[in-house]
């Protein structure tokens, strides 16, 4: 999985669409339903997804969204996520806007501490905060 974060009109989907040559097949989180998310090669709005989830019971408590977290790994390992920070701004008045946020955000720590690649994008500009680990083309042995 690679893991695309950054504030709201920052490029985010523009920059992956570029970076990862995957101009179609995304899936917008606003609408798409859950099988769409399992088959997938990306997806955008992934914040807004959370928050439909939330709002129709579907994800309630940390338990279940640690629980997502891990069947969306399992089930679409190689998918592009592009998902709003939502943990630099105010903290909302209203109690259900926090969960959200929380939920979000432990969501998407669960995600980048297991995704192949994590990426902040800022002004349209990817900052790689994880980078895939390539193996060693050979292995060197000490000499004793």
């Amino acid at each position: 999985m690679k893991l695309v974060i950054g504030g709201a009109f920052q490029g985010k989907l523009d920059w992956a669409k570029r970076t990862y040559g995957l101009r179609e097949g995304w899936a917008d989180g606003s609408l798409c339903g859950l099988e769409e998310i399992w088959s997938c090669p990306g997806m955008f709005h992934f914040h807004e997804y959370v928050l439909r989830a939330m709002e129709q019971g579907m994800l309630q408590s940390e338990q279940e969204g640690e629980a997502f977290a891990r069947r969306l790994l399992e089930r679409n390992p190689g998918l592009i996520l592009v998902t709003n920070e939502l943990g630099y701004g105010i903290v909302p008045t209203d109690a259900f806007d926090r969960r959200f946020r929380e939920m979000t955000g432990r969501i998407c720590t669960g995600l980048a501490a297991e995704a192949e690649e994590v990426v902040r994008v800022v002004c349209g500009l990817g900052v790689k905060l994880k980078e895939a680990k390539e193996e060693p083309s050979h292995v060197f042995s000490p000499l004793c």
